[in-house]
């Protein structure tokens, strides 16, 4: 079921993703990143509330978020966000990351981290809009030996 929120924008619509959005998913993976994750890693997480997909009428952009125990409170993670080429500065990635973030609300998550690379500036002007800030940098974390900032948001 396809479910428009108050954090969907114009013509997007987020829902958790289902097993047939999967090929759409790794399309826009392999089309957004220079290594991108592998097909078997988004089918291992089908089924987390925080995999959802946007949608116009087409999946257009996915992100995979979720939360794990961390010293008795919930640590949300965002573990991959892209947007289709074709859609992206229309508002899609901050549409899900929106809906992502308030699903780690509902799970209580206390805090929310990611990793961007040290070259995406654009996905770092995102991040901070939503409350995210660099908390440290790890060296060499991408294969290609770029660095990682990692974000916190409290």
């Amino acid at each position: 079921m396809t479910t428009a929120t108050d954090a969907d924008g114009p013509g997007v619509r987020t829902r958790e993703i289902v097993r047939a959005d999967l090929l759409s998913v790794f399309r826009i993976e392999k089309a957004s990143f220079p290594q991108p994750w592998p097909f078997r890693a988004f089918e291992r997480f089908l089924g987390t509330p925080g995999f959802l997909v946007a949608v116009t009428d087409e999946v257009v952009g996915y992100i995979v978020a979720d939360d794990v125990p961390n010293h008795g409170r919930r640590l949300g993670h965002v573990k991959d966000l892209a947007v289709d080429p074709h859609h992206r500065g229309r508002g899609v990635g901050a549409t899900l990351l929106a809906r992502a973030l308030d699903v780690m609300d509902g799970r209580r998550a206390t805090s929310v981290k990611l990793e961007v690379r040290a070259s995406n500036e654009r996905a770092q002007t995102l991040y901070r809009r939503f409350g995210f800030v660099h908390r440290k940098t790890a060296p060499g974390y991408y294969a290609d030996g770029e660095n990682a900032l990692i974000m916190v948001r409290d």
